[in-house]
Protein backbone atom coordinates (compact mmCIF):
# COMPACT_ATOMS: atom_id res chain seq x y z
CA UNK A 1 0.00 0.00 0.00
CA UNK A 2 2.84 2.37 0.76
CA UNK A 3 4.32 1.78 -2.69
CA UNK A 4 0.97 2.45 -4.34
CA UNK A 5 0.49 5.63 -2.36
CA UNK A 6 3.98 6.73 -3.34
CA UNK A 7 3.20 6.16 -7.02
CA UNK A 8 -0.09 8.06 -6.80
CA UNK A 9 0.56 11.57 -8.17
CA UNK A 10 -0.09 14.47 -5.86
CA UNK A 11 -1.69 17.81 -6.69
CA UNK A 12 1.60 19.36 -7.84
CA UNK A 13 2.42 16.35 -10.06
CA UNK A 14 -1.09 16.44 -11.57
CA UNK A 15 -0.70 20.15 -12.22
CA UNK A 16 2.67 19.53 -13.88
CA UNK A 17 1.19 16.76 -16.04
CA UNK A 18 -1.72 19.01 -16.97
CA UNK A 19 0.70 21.78 -17.93
CA UNK A 20 2.72 19.30 -20.04
CA UNK A 21 -0.26 18.19 -22.15
CA UNK A 22 -0.52 21.48 -24.13
CA UNK A 23 3.25 21.40 -24.65
CA UNK A 24 3.13 17.87 -26.06
CA UNK A 25 0.12 18.70 -28.27
CA UNK A 26 1.79 21.89 -29.55
CA UNK A 27 5.07 20.11 -30.30
CA UNK A 28 3.22 17.26 -32.04
CA UNK A 29 1.29 19.78 -34.16
CA UNK A 30 4.54 21.61 -35.00
CA UNK A 31 6.24 18.32 -35.91
CA UNK A 32 3.37 17.29 -38.20
CA UNK A 33 3.29 20.73 -39.81
CA UNK A 34 7.05 20.70 -40.33
CA UNK A 35 6.89 17.21 -41.84
CA UNK A 36 4.03 18.12 -44.19
CA UNK A 37 5.70 21.34 -45.29
CA UNK A 38 9.08 19.64 -45.68
CA UNK A 39 7.58 16.85 -47.79
CA UNK A 40 5.62 19.31 -49.92
CA UNK A 41 8.71 21.43 -50.52
CA UNK A 42 10.82 18.36 -51.23
CA UNK A 43 8.24 16.97 -53.67
CA UNK A 44 8.28 20.26 -55.55
CA UNK A 45 12.07 20.22 -55.64
CA UNK A 46 12.16 16.56 -56.71
CA UNK A 47 9.55 17.18 -59.42
CA UNK A 48 11.61 20.13 -60.64
CA UNK A 49 14.76 18.00 -60.60
CA UNK A 50 13.04 15.18 -62.46
CA UNK A 51 11.71 17.58 -65.07
CA UNK A 52 15.13 19.16 -65.52
CA UNK A 53 16.86 15.79 -65.90
CA UNK A 54 14.28 14.48 -68.35
CA UNK A 55 14.45 17.70 -70.35
CA UNK A 56 18.22 17.29 -70.45
CA UNK A 57 17.73 13.75 -71.77
CA UNK A 58 15.29 15.01 -74.39
CA UNK A 59 17.72 17.68 -75.53
CA UNK A 60 20.41 15.02 -75.72
CA UNK A 61 18.18 12.77 -77.86
CA UNK A 62 17.22 15.63 -80.14
CA UNK A 63 20.91 16.42 -80.65
CA UNK A 64 21.68 12.76 -81.45
CA UNK A 65 18.98 12.56 -84.08
CA UNK A 66 19.89 15.95 -85.56
CA UNK A 67 23.57 14.96 -85.83
CA UNK A 68 22.67 11.62 -87.39
CA UNK A 69 20.31 13.29 -89.89
CA UNK A 70 23.03 15.77 -90.82
CA UNK A 71 25.43 12.87 -91.29
CA UNK A 72 23.44 11.19 -94.02
CA UNK A 73 21.28 14.02 -95.29
CA UNK A 74 23.51 14.30 -98.37
CA UNK A 75 22.33 10.82 -99.30
CA UNK A 76 18.65 11.21 -98.40
CA UNK A 77 18.36 14.70 -99.82
CA UNK A 78 19.32 13.70 -103.34
CA UNK A 79 17.71 10.24 -103.41
CA UNK A 80 14.42 9.33 -105.00
CA UNK A 81 11.62 7.80 -102.93
CA UNK A 82 12.25 4.37 -104.43
CA UNK A 83 16.08 4.54 -104.38
CA UNK A 84 16.90 1.19 -102.79
CA UNK A 85 20.65 1.81 -102.76
CA UNK A 86 20.26 5.08 -100.94
CA UNK A 87 17.97 3.43 -98.40
CA UNK A 88 20.45 0.63 -97.87
CA UNK A 89 23.31 3.11 -97.48
CA UNK A 90 21.41 5.18 -94.87
CA UNK A 91 20.32 2.04 -93.02
CA UNK A 92 23.97 0.92 -92.81
CA UNK A 93 25.03 4.33 -91.52
CA UNK A 94 22.28 4.28 -88.82
CA UNK A 95 23.11 0.70 -87.81
CA UNK A 96 26.70 1.77 -87.26
CA UNK A 97 25.72 4.61 -84.94
CA UNK A 98 25.95 2.65 -81.69
CA UNK A 99 26.91 4.76 -78.67
CA UNK A 100 27.50 3.80 -75.06
CA UNK A 101 26.38 0.45 -73.73
CA UNK A 102 22.69 0.91 -74.51
CA UNK A 103 22.35 3.54 -77.27
CA UNK A 104 21.27 2.74 -80.83
CA UNK A 105 19.19 4.12 -83.70
CA UNK A 106 16.10 2.34 -85.01
CA UNK A 107 14.07 2.61 -88.19
CA UNK A 108 10.49 1.51 -88.83
CA UNK A 109 8.57 1.96 -92.04
CA UNK A 110 5.04 3.26 -91.79
CA UNK A 111 3.70 -0.29 -92.00
CA UNK A 112 5.47 -1.28 -88.75
CA UNK A 113 8.39 -3.26 -90.18
CA UNK A 114 11.69 -2.93 -88.37
CA UNK A 115 14.42 -1.90 -90.83
CA UNK A 116 17.28 -1.02 -88.41
CA UNK A 117 17.91 -2.43 -84.91
CA UNK A 118 21.65 -3.04 -84.43
CA UNK A 119 21.44 -4.28 -80.83
CA UNK A 120 18.39 -6.50 -81.46
CA UNK A 121 18.93 -7.84 -84.94
CA UNK A 122 16.17 -10.43 -84.54
CA UNK A 123 13.66 -7.62 -84.91
CA UNK A 124 14.85 -6.66 -88.41
CA UNK A 125 12.45 -7.37 -91.27
CA UNK A 126 9.65 -8.30 -88.82
CA UNK A 127 6.42 -6.40 -88.45
CA UNK A 128 5.82 -4.98 -84.97
CA UNK A 129 2.52 -3.24 -85.37
CA UNK A 130 0.42 -3.44 -82.17
CA UNK A 131 3.48 -4.00 -79.98
CA UNK A 132 3.06 -2.88 -76.33
CA UNK A 133 5.21 -2.95 -73.23
CA UNK A 134 4.42 -4.82 -69.99
CA UNK A 135 2.27 -1.90 -68.82
CA UNK A 136 0.17 -1.99 -72.04
CA UNK A 137 1.69 1.17 -73.51
CA UNK A 138 1.67 1.04 -77.38
CA UNK A 139 5.19 1.30 -78.82
CA UNK A 140 5.58 0.83 -82.56
CA UNK A 141 2.26 2.29 -83.63
CA UNK A 142 2.77 5.36 -81.45
CA UNK A 143 6.30 5.91 -82.76
CA UNK A 144 5.05 5.73 -86.35
CA UNK A 145 2.17 8.11 -85.58
CA UNK A 146 4.58 10.63 -84.00
CA UNK A 147 6.79 10.40 -87.09
CA UNK A 148 3.80 10.93 -89.36
CA UNK A 149 3.01 14.07 -87.31
CA UNK A 150 6.53 15.36 -87.78
CA UNK A 151 8.63 14.53 -84.70
CA UNK A 152 8.24 14.04 -80.95
CA UNK A 153 8.95 12.06 -77.81
CA UNK A 154 7.55 8.82 -76.45
CA UNK A 155 8.15 7.07 -73.09
CA UNK A 156 7.71 3.34 -72.51
CA UNK A 157 9.35 0.27 -71.01
CA UNK A 158 12.02 -1.48 -73.08
CA UNK A 159 14.51 -4.28 -72.37
CA UNK A 160 17.98 -2.99 -71.67
CA UNK A 161 20.55 -4.67 -73.95
CA UNK A 162 23.05 -4.96 -71.10
CA UNK A 163 20.74 -6.71 -68.63
CA UNK A 164 17.73 -7.88 -70.61
CA UNK A 165 15.40 -6.39 -67.99
CA UNK A 166 12.81 -3.77 -68.73
CA UNK A 167 13.60 -0.16 -67.90
CA UNK A 168 11.91 3.10 -68.71
CA UNK A 169 13.09 4.74 -71.91
CA UNK A 170 12.51 8.10 -73.57
CA UNK A 171 12.59 8.02 -77.35
CA UNK A 172 12.83 10.86 -79.85
CA UNK A 173 11.54 9.99 -83.28
CA UNK A 174 11.45 11.94 -86.54
CA UNK A 175 10.34 11.05 -90.07
CA UNK A 176 11.77 10.68 -93.51
CA UNK A 177 8.48 11.38 -95.25
CA UNK A 178 9.61 10.60 -98.81
CA UNK A 179 10.76 7.13 -97.71
CA UNK A 180 7.95 6.78 -95.12
CA UNK A 181 10.45 5.99 -92.41
CA UNK A 182 10.23 6.63 -88.65
CA UNK A 183 13.80 7.18 -87.45
CA UNK A 184 14.74 7.69 -83.84
CA UNK A 185 16.82 6.76 -80.84
CA UNK A 186 16.20 6.49 -77.10
CA UNK A 187 17.93 6.65 -73.76
CA UNK A 188 17.06 4.84 -70.59
CA UNK A 189 16.09 7.09 -67.71
CA UNK A 190 16.59 4.62 -64.86
CA UNK A 191 19.48 6.80 -63.71
CA UNK A 192 17.04 9.73 -63.52
CA UNK A 193 14.56 7.63 -61.60
CA UNK A 194 17.36 6.42 -59.33
CA UNK A 195 18.38 10.03 -58.68
CA UNK A 196 14.75 10.93 -57.90
CA UNK A 197 14.40 7.90 -55.60
CA UNK A 198 17.63 8.86 -53.88
CA UNK A 199 16.36 12.40 -53.43
CA UNK A 200 13.08 11.09 -51.97
CA UNK A 201 14.95 8.77 -49.61
CA UNK A 202 17.12 11.69 -48.54
CA UNK A 203 13.98 13.73 -47.85
CA UNK A 204 12.48 10.94 -45.79
CA UNK A 205 15.73 10.61 -43.86
CA UNK A 206 15.78 14.36 -43.20
CA UNK A 207 12.15 14.27 -42.07
CA UNK A 208 12.93 11.38 -39.72
CA UNK A 209 15.93 13.26 -38.37
CA UNK A 210 13.72 16.31 -37.87
CA UNK A 211 11.25 14.20 -35.91
CA UNK A 212 14.11 12.84 -33.82
CA UNK A 213 15.41 16.35 -33.12
CA UNK A 214 11.92 17.61 -32.25
CA UNK A 215 11.37 14.57 -30.02
CA UNK A 216 14.70 15.15 -28.28
CA UNK A 217 13.90 18.83 -27.76
CA UNK A 218 10.42 17.92 -26.49
CA UNK A 219 11.85 15.32 -24.13
CA UNK A 220 14.39 17.83 -22.84
CA UNK A 221 11.61 20.40 -22.37
CA UNK A 222 9.40 17.88 -20.56
CA UNK A 223 12.28 16.80 -18.35
CA UNK A 224 12.98 20.46 -17.65
CA UNK A 225 9.30 21.04 -16.80
CA UNK A 226 9.14 17.99 -14.58
CA UNK A 227 12.48 18.82 -12.97
CA UNK A 228 11.42 22.39 -12.33
CA UNK A 229 8.08 21.16 -11.03
CA UNK A 230 9.79 18.70 -8.70
CA UNK A 231 12.16 21.40 -7.42
CA UNK A 232 9.27 23.81 -6.86
CA UNK A 233 7.22 21.03 -5.31
CA UNK A 234 10.01 20.09 -2.91
CA UNK A 235 10.61 23.74 -2.09
CA UNK A 236 6.91 24.40 -1.52
CA UNK A 237 6.66 21.25 0.56
CA UNK A 238 9.56 22.36 2.71
CA UNK A 239 7.98 25.79 3.10
CA UNK A 240 4.63 24.18 3.89
CA UNK A 241 6.27 21.91 6.45
CA UNK A 242 8.01 24.90 8.01
CA UNK A 243 4.75 26.85 8.09
CA UNK A 244 2.97 23.86 9.54
CA UNK A 245 5.61 23.57 12.25
CA UNK A 246 5.29 27.27 13.04
CA UNK A 247 1.53 27.01 13.05
CA UNK A 248 1.67 23.96 15.30
CA UNK A 249 4.01 25.84 17.62
CA UNK A 250 1.61 28.78 17.63
CA UNK A 251 -1.23 26.45 18.52
CA UNK A 252 0.83 25.02 21.36
CA UNK A 253 1.79 28.53 22.49
CA UNK A 254 -1.85 29.64 22.36
CA UNK A 255 -2.90 26.57 24.30
CA UNK A 256 -0.21 27.16 26.91
CA UNK A 257 -1.13 30.85 27.13
CA UNK A 258 -4.81 29.99 27.55
CA UNK A 259 -3.96 27.34 30.13
CA UNK A 260 -1.77 29.82 31.95
CA UNK A 261 -4.55 32.42 31.90
CA UNK A 262 -7.10 29.94 33.19
CA UNK A 263 -4.62 28.70 35.82
CA UNK A 264 -3.92 32.27 36.99
CA UNK A 265 -7.61 33.06 37.20
CA UNK A 266 -8.26 29.85 39.08
CA UNK A 267 -5.36 30.51 41.43
CA UNK A 268 -5.82 34.24 41.91
CA UNK A 269 -9.61 34.22 41.92
CA UNK A 270 -11.38 31.00 42.69
CA UNK A 271 -8.58 29.44 44.75
CA UNK A 272 -8.35 32.46 47.08
CA UNK A 273 -12.14 32.67 47.36
CA UNK A 274 -12.36 28.97 48.21
CA UNK A 275 -9.59 29.38 50.81
CA UNK A 276 -11.66 32.19 52.33
CA UNK A 277 -14.76 29.97 52.28
CA UNK A 278 -12.85 27.16 53.98
CA UNK A 279 -11.53 29.57 56.63
CA UNK A 280 -15.08 30.97 57.24
CA UNK A 281 -16.61 27.50 57.50
CA UNK A 282 -13.83 26.33 59.82
CA UNK A 283 -14.35 29.43 62.00
CA UNK A 284 -18.11 28.78 62.09
CA UNK A 285 -17.52 25.14 63.05
CA UNK A 286 -15.30 26.11 65.97
CA UNK A 287 -17.85 28.63 67.20
CA UNK A 288 -20.61 26.07 66.94
CA UNK A 289 -18.54 23.60 68.97
CA UNK A 290 -18.09 26.24 71.69
CA UNK A 291 -21.79 27.09 71.49
CA UNK A 292 -21.03 30.64 70.43
CA UNK A 293 -24.15 32.47 69.29
CA UNK A 294 -22.13 34.44 66.65
CA UNK A 295 -21.46 31.32 64.54
CA UNK A 296 -23.90 32.50 61.88
CA UNK A 297 -21.71 35.49 60.96
CA UNK A 298 -18.69 33.57 59.52
CA UNK A 299 -21.12 31.07 58.00
CA UNK A 300 -22.83 33.89 56.10
CA UNK A 301 -19.47 35.21 54.90
CA UNK A 302 -18.58 31.74 53.67
CA UNK A 303 -21.85 31.42 51.79
CA UNK A 304 -21.29 34.85 50.18
CA UNK A 305 -17.74 33.91 49.21
CA UNK A 306 -19.00 30.65 47.75
CA UNK A 307 -21.44 32.63 45.63
CA UNK A 308 -18.51 34.73 44.39
CA UNK A 309 -16.65 31.54 43.48
CA UNK A 310 -19.65 30.29 41.54
CA UNK A 311 -19.86 33.62 39.66
CA UNK A 312 -16.14 33.48 38.90
CA UNK A 313 -16.47 29.94 37.55
CA UNK A 314 -19.33 31.08 35.35
CA UNK A 315 -17.25 34.00 34.08
CA UNK A 316 -14.34 31.75 33.19
CA UNK A 317 -16.73 29.34 31.46
CA UNK A 318 -18.25 32.18 29.49
CA UNK A 319 -14.80 33.33 28.43
CA UNK A 320 -13.95 29.85 27.20
CA UNK A 321 -17.23 29.36 25.35
CA UNK A 322 -20.05 31.86 25.97
CA UNK A 323 -23.44 30.19 25.83
CA UNK A 324 -25.12 33.45 24.86
CA UNK A 325 -23.21 33.36 21.56
CA UNK A 326 -25.00 30.16 20.56
CA UNK A 327 -28.33 31.06 22.14
CA UNK A 328 -28.83 34.74 21.23
CA UNK A 329 -26.18 35.49 18.61
CA UNK A 330 -23.13 37.69 18.19
CA UNK A 331 -24.71 41.03 19.12
CA UNK A 332 -25.92 40.03 22.60
CA UNK A 333 -22.68 38.11 23.22
CA UNK A 334 -20.55 41.17 22.43
CA UNK A 335 -22.82 43.37 24.56
CA UNK A 336 -22.40 40.98 27.48
CA UNK A 337 -18.62 40.88 26.86
CA UNK A 338 -18.28 44.67 26.90
CA UNK A 339 -20.40 44.99 30.06
CA UNK A 340 -18.29 42.45 31.92
CA UNK A 341 -15.11 44.12 30.63
CA UNK A 342 -16.32 47.48 31.91
CA UNK A 343 -17.30 46.05 35.29
CA UNK A 344 -13.98 44.27 35.70
CA UNK A 345 -11.56 46.94 34.43
CA UNK A 346 -13.58 50.13 35.15
CA UNK A 347 -12.81 51.21 31.53
CA UNK A 348 -15.79 52.95 29.95
CA UNK A 349 -17.03 50.66 27.22
CA UNK A 350 -19.75 51.44 24.67
CA UNK A 351 -21.34 48.88 22.37
CA UNK A 352 -23.31 49.92 19.28
CA UNK A 353 -25.00 47.85 16.63
CA UNK A 354 -27.75 48.24 14.07
CA UNK A 355 -30.69 45.87 13.84
CA UNK A 356 -28.49 42.92 13.01
CA UNK A 357 -30.27 39.60 12.90
CA UNK A 358 -28.46 36.43 13.80
CA UNK A 359 -27.48 35.78 10.17
CA UNK A 360 -23.74 35.12 10.54
CA UNK A 361 -22.65 31.53 10.23
CA UNK A 362 -21.02 29.80 13.18
CA UNK A 363 -17.41 30.25 12.00
CA UNK A 364 -17.87 34.01 11.51
CA UNK A 365 -19.56 34.45 14.89
CA UNK A 366 -16.80 32.64 16.76
CA UNK A 367 -14.04 34.46 14.84
CA UNK A 368 -15.47 37.95 15.47
CA UNK A 369 -16.15 37.16 19.12
CA UNK A 370 -12.58 35.91 19.66
CA UNK A 371 -11.21 38.97 17.86
CA UNK A 372 -13.22 41.18 20.22
CA UNK A 373 -11.86 39.22 23.20
CA UNK A 374 -8.26 39.60 21.99
CA UNK A 375 -8.75 43.30 21.28
CA UNK A 376 -10.21 44.01 24.74
CA UNK A 377 -7.40 42.00 26.33
CA UNK A 378 -4.83 44.16 24.47
CA UNK A 379 -6.66 47.29 25.60
CA UNK A 380 -6.53 46.10 29.20
CA UNK A 381 -2.86 45.06 29.11
CA UNK A 382 -1.11 47.53 26.82
CA UNK A 383 -3.09 50.56 25.67
CA UNK A 384 -3.80 52.38 28.95
CA UNK A 385 -7.13 53.49 27.48
CA UNK A 386 -10.04 54.89 29.49
CA UNK A 387 -12.67 54.53 26.79
CA UNK A 388 -13.45 51.73 24.38
CA UNK A 389 -16.08 51.69 21.65
CA UNK A 390 -17.28 48.46 20.01
CA UNK A 391 -19.37 48.68 16.84
CA UNK A 392 -20.95 45.79 14.87
CA UNK A 393 -22.70 46.37 11.57
CA UNK A 394 -23.91 44.40 8.59
CA UNK A 395 -23.67 45.82 5.08
CA UNK A 396 -23.78 44.79 1.44
CA UNK A 397 -20.23 43.46 1.49
CA UNK A 398 -20.71 41.37 4.66
CA UNK A 399 -20.28 42.34 8.32
CA UNK A 400 -17.73 44.55 10.09
CA UNK A 401 -16.62 44.63 13.73
CA UNK A 402 -14.84 47.85 14.73
CA UNK A 403 -13.11 48.30 18.11
CA UNK A 404 -11.47 51.64 18.95
CA UNK A 405 -9.92 53.08 22.10
CA UNK A 406 -8.27 56.28 23.26
CA UNK A 407 -5.04 54.68 24.43
CA UNK A 408 -1.42 55.05 23.40
CA UNK A 409 -1.82 54.02 19.77
CA UNK A 410 -0.05 51.42 17.66
CA UNK A 411 3.33 53.18 17.37
CA UNK A 412 3.75 53.60 21.12
CA UNK A 413 2.67 50.01 21.85
CA UNK A 414 5.05 48.62 19.20
CA UNK A 415 7.95 50.44 20.83
CA UNK A 416 7.08 49.05 24.27
CA UNK A 417 6.08 45.49 23.28
CA UNK A 418 6.61 43.22 20.30
CA UNK A 419 3.57 41.84 18.45
CA UNK A 420 2.29 38.86 20.41
CA UNK A 421 0.10 35.88 19.71
CA UNK A 422 -3.04 37.98 20.06
CA UNK A 423 -2.60 39.92 16.83
CA UNK A 424 -1.42 36.83 14.95
CA UNK A 425 -4.45 34.89 16.17
CA UNK A 426 -6.77 37.67 15.02
CA UNK A 427 -5.13 37.78 11.58
CA UNK A 428 -5.25 34.00 11.17
CA UNK A 429 -8.89 33.82 12.22
CA UNK A 430 -9.94 36.47 9.70
CA UNK A 431 -7.75 34.90 6.98
CA UNK A 432 -9.57 31.60 7.45
CA UNK A 433 -12.81 33.40 6.60
CA UNK A 434 -11.36 35.20 3.59
CA UNK A 435 -11.92 38.55 5.27
CA UNK A 436 -9.78 41.58 6.09
CA UNK A 437 -8.21 42.83 9.32
CA UNK A 438 -7.04 46.45 9.50
CA UNK A 439 -5.20 48.10 12.38
CA UNK A 440 -4.83 51.87 12.39
CA UNK A 441 -4.22 54.81 14.69
CA UNK A 442 -7.15 57.01 15.66
CA UNK A 443 -6.50 60.68 14.74
CA UNK A 444 -7.16 61.89 18.32
CA UNK A 445 -4.97 59.15 19.79
CA UNK A 446 -5.66 55.48 20.28
CA UNK A 447 -6.04 52.36 18.18
CA UNK A 448 -8.75 51.05 15.90
CA UNK A 449 -9.16 47.40 14.91
CA UNK A 450 -11.54 46.67 12.03
CA UNK A 451 -12.43 43.08 11.08
CA UNK A 452 -14.61 42.44 8.01
CA UNK A 453 -16.03 39.10 6.97
CA UNK A 454 -17.32 38.68 3.39
CA UNK A 455 -20.93 38.31 2.37
CA UNK A 456 -20.47 34.56 1.85
CA UNK A 457 -20.56 34.09 5.64
CA UNK A 458 -23.99 35.69 5.99
CA UNK A 459 -26.91 33.29 5.98
CA UNK A 460 -29.97 34.11 3.84
CA UNK A 461 -32.83 35.73 5.77
CA UNK A 462 -35.35 33.32 7.18
CA UNK A 463 -38.85 33.44 5.74
CA UNK A 464 -41.60 34.04 8.31
CA UNK A 465 -43.80 31.06 9.05
CA UNK A 466 -46.99 32.84 7.92
CA UNK A 467 -45.45 33.99 4.60
CA UNK A 468 -46.50 32.07 1.54
CA UNK A 469 -44.33 31.97 -1.57
CA UNK A 470 -45.47 34.17 -4.43
CA UNK A 471 -46.72 32.36 -7.51
CA UNK A 472 -45.75 34.11 -10.75
CA UNK A 473 -48.60 35.17 -12.98
CA UNK A 474 -49.30 32.88 -15.84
Amino acid sequence: MRRLSFLTPGYAQKLTLLASVPLVVAVAAIAVLVAVQARALAEREIATLETQLINAKKVELHNYVTQARNGFYYVYGSAAPDDADAKRNVAQILAAMIYGQEGQFFVYDYDGNALVSPRQTDRINNNWSGETDSEGTPITDTLIQIARDGAGYHTYLWPKPSTGKEARMITYVTSFPSWQWAVGTGVFIDDVLASVATARADVEARVRRTFVYIGAITLAALLSVFGTGMVINLRERRLADAKLKRLTQRVFDAQEEERGRVARELHDGISQILVGVRYALDNARRKLERGDANAAEPLGKGIASLGEAISEVRRISRDLRPGVLDDLGLGPALKNLTEEFENRTKVSCTFNTVVFRNRLDNDAKIALYRIAQEALTNVERHSGATKVQVDLRGHRRGATLRISDNGKGLKAMRKETSPGLGLRNMQERIDQLGGQLRLSDVPDGGTQIEATVPLTHLLPPERPLNETPKVPAQ
